[in-house]
C-alpha cells in the first residue's frame, strides 16, 4: 500500500509539529501539567475538527466532539486522569465514527478503542515507510525524497541515545555547533515523539474493522441444568433468602432495634455493605443468564413476577448497603473512596432496573449495554466537575469531634493528604477560636504544609483555575487578618498530623565481652604502681 503526499497530508503534519511545539512551551518550558493541559486540549480539539472533514458530515461525531469540548472544562479547571481519559475517548470516538459503519454497541466500541490505540502507536513510522510518491502530481516521481524520514530520524535518535552515552561523542558533535546531548535532551525528544504519536493519531486515524454480529438463528441457546422448573423453584429460593436479610436490615438497620450483644453498628454496617453489593451483583446476572429475551423460561408469567419482586428486593438491598456506608461514614469518616462506593452502589441498582426493563420489554443485549454504559459515562463526567476530596474535608470538619460533631475525631493526615483540596477546610476551622490549644497547633502545621504546596504549585507549571479561586477564597475570609505562623518543628521532627515526635533515645552503651578478664578485689581496691623507667627495662 502506497501513501500519497497531498496537500491535505502536509498540512497534518505541520498541525501536528504545531502541537508538538505548543506542548513541549506548555508542559517542557514551563516544567508541570495544570491548567495548560486544557489550553492544550482546546487546540488538539480545533486542529483535529478542522483537519477532519467527515466529522462535519456525521451528526454521530457532532456529539462526541461536543463530549470532548465539555470535558475540556474539567482539564483548565483543575485536570485530572479521568477527565483526560474521557476526553481522549470522546475526540477518538468523534474521528472513529464516520469510518464505522454504524453504533453497534459500547462493548464493541471499546474494542475499537483498544485497537485503535494500538495501531496509532506505530501509525506515523508506517505512514513514512509508506511515503512512495512526490510532492505534488505536476512533480517528477523522486525515489530518493520518500526514504530521508525514516533514516533521519531514526538516526537522530540513535545518535542522541549514543551522545548521552558516550562523552567523546556528545563532546565531538558539541564543538561542531550542536547542542549537547544530555538525559535531559533526550528525555525532551522522547516526549517530542510521545505527543506527536498521540495527535497523530486523531489526524490520520487508521481504519478499525470489526468483524459483523452473525443474526441469531434456530433455537435459543440452552443452559445445562436451566429450565422452566429450575428457574421458578430458584427464584422462590432466592425470594425466601433475601426477604430474610431485608427482614434482618429492617429490624437493625433502618428502624433502629438494638443488636445483639457483642455487635455494634458500625460492624454490622461495615461488614455488610461490599458483600450485599456482590450478591446483587450475581443477581443480575443470573437474570441475564437464565432469563434471556425470547428465551422459554422469560415468557413464563410466574418467572417474570417472581423476578421483578426479587430484583425489587436487591434494590431494597442496595438501597441497605448504601445506609450501611453512611452509618459507618458517620461513625468513623468520610472519603473520597467512600464517595466513590456510593456512587457505584447507585449505578448497580440502576442497573438492576434496566435488566428487569429489557426483560420486560424484549430488549436487546447490545441496548442494555449501552444504557448502562451512558449511565456511567455522565456519572464520571460528573465526577470530573467534582473535587471529591473537597467534599470530603468539608463533610469531616462540619462533622468532627473537635467542633462539638458527633463525627470522630478529625484524621488530619488524611486531611493532609488531600493536598489543595482541603486547603479551605482547614483554614475555615483554624480561624474558630474554640480549638484547644494542642489541637490549633496540629492543625496549624498542617494547615502551612498544604497552602505552602498549593502556593509552589501556583506558582510553576502545576496552576490551576480551582486552585487560584481557592486562594482568593482564603484571602476573601481571612479578611486582612493573618494565620497562625507555623509551629516549630521540634528537635526529632513532626508527623503527619502535626504532632511532635519524641526524641530519639539515647544509645545503650556498648556490651562487655563475655570472656574478658576481670580484676579481683584486692586489684581493685589496690591501686598499682606505676612502673619506672628501671622496672620497664
Amino acid at each position: 500500500m502506497q501513501l500519497r503526499i497531498s496537500s491535505s497530508f502536509v498540512v497534518k503534519a505541520v498541525a501536528a509539529a504545531a502541537l508538538v511545539g505548543l506542548a513541549d512551551r506548555l508542559f517542557w518550558v514551563g516544567r508541570g501539567v495544570g491548567t495548560t493541559l486544557g489550553f492544550f486540549a482546546l487546540a488538539w480539539i480545533v486542529a483535529t475538527l478542522a483537519l477532519s472533514p467527515r466529522v462535519w458530515r456525521d451528526r454521530r461525531s457532532w456529539i462526541a466532539a461536543a463530549g470532548a469540548l465539555l470535558l475540556a472544562v474539567p482539564l483548565l479547571d483543575a485536570p485530572g486522569l479521568l477527565a483526560w481519559l474521557l476526553f481522549w475517548t470522546s475526540l477518538t470516538m468523534a474521528v472513529l465514527l464516520p469510518r464505522a459503519p454504524g453504533f453497534d454497541h459500547a462493548g464493541r466500541w471499546v474494542l475499537r478503542l483498544i485497537l485503535h490505540g494500538i495501531a496509532s502507536v506505530v501509525g506515523p513510522w508506517q505512514d513514512m515507510f509508506r511515503l512512495r510518491r512526490p510532492l505534488g502530481r505536476n512533480l517528477p516521481r523522486q525515489r530518493i525524497l520518500p526514504l530521508l524520514p525514516l533514516p533521519l530520524l531514526g538516526g537522530a535518535v540513535f545518535l542522541a541515545l549514543f551522545a548521552s552515552a558516550n562523552p567523546v561523542i556528545g563532546d565531538a558533535l558539541y564543538r561542531i555547533g550542536m547542542p549537547r546531548v544530555d538525559d535531559a535532551t533526550l528525555g525532551r525528544v522522547l516526549f517530542w515523539i510521545v505527543i506527536a504519536t498521540t495527535v497523530w493519531a486523531t489526524l490520520r486515524p487508521r481504519r478499525i474493522g470489526l468483524p459483523a454480529i452473525a443474526p441469531r438463528t434456530g433455537a435459543p441457546l440452552t443452559l445445562p441444568g436451566v429450565s422452566t422448573g429450575s428457574v421458578l423453584l430458584a427464584l422462590w429460593t432466592f425470594n425466601a433468602l433475601f426477604a430474610l436479610q431485608n427482614g434482618l436490615d429492617i429490624a437493625f438497620l433502618w428502624s433502629g432495634a438494638p443488636l445483639p450483644e457483642g455487635v455494634t453498628l458500625a460492624d454490622y454496617a461495615h461488614r455488610g455493605a461490599y458483600p450485599l453489593i456482590a450478591t446483587a451483583l450475581l443477581a443480575g446476572l443470573f437474570v441475564l443468564v437464565a432469563l434471556r429475551p425470547g428465551s422459554a423460561t422469560a415468557a413464563v408469567p410466574a418467572i417474570r413476577q417472581l423476578v421483578v419482586l426479587w430484583i425489587a428486593q436487591n434494590i431494597f438491598l442496595v438501597a441497605s448497603s448504601i445506609l450501611r456506608t453512611i452509618d459507618y461514614i458517620e461513625v468513623y469518616s468520610l472519603t473520597g473512596l467512600r464517595i466513590a462506593a456510593l456512587i457505584w452502589m447507585v449505578l448497580v441498582a440502576l442497573g438492576l432496573v434496566l435488566i428487569v426493563w429489557r426483560m420486560l420489554r424484549g430488549r436487546s443485549a447490545g441496548w442494555l449495554i449501552n444504557a448502562n454504559v451512558a449511565a456511567a459515562l455522565l456519572v464520571l463526567t460528573g465526577c470530573t466537575m467534582v473535587d471529591l476530596g473537597s467534599v470530603a474535608a468539608a463533610w469531616n470538619i462540619r462533622h468532627a469531634r473537635e467542633v462539638g460533631g458527633k463525627g470522630a475525631e478529625l484524621d488530619l493526615c488524611y486531611l493532609g493528604s488531600l493536598g489543595p483540596s482541603a486547603l479551605t477546610s482547614l483554614v475555615t476551622l483554624e480561624l474558630r477560636p474554640d480549638l484547644r490549644p494542642d489541637f490549633a497547633e496540629r492543625l496549624a502545621w498542617v494547615r502551612h504544609d498544604v497552602l505552602i504546596q498549593t502556593i509552589d504549585g501556583q506558582l510553576g507549571g502545576d496552576s490551576t483555575w480551582r486552585n487560584g479561586r481557592r486562594l482568593r477564597e482564603i484571602r476573601n475570609m481571612l479578611a486582612g487578618r493573618k494565620l497562625q505562623a507555623a509551629p516549630l518543628r521540634g528537635p526529632a521532627g513532626r508527623d503527619c498530623d502535626g504532632a511532635l515526635r519524641p526524641p530519639p533515645a539515647p544509645p545503650e552503651p556498648a556490651p562487655q565481652p563475655e570472656n574478658a578478664p576481670t580484676a579481683s578485689v584486692a586489684e581493685q581496691l589496690v591501686p598499682r604502681p606505676a612502673l619506672t623507667n628501671e622496672a620497664a627495662q
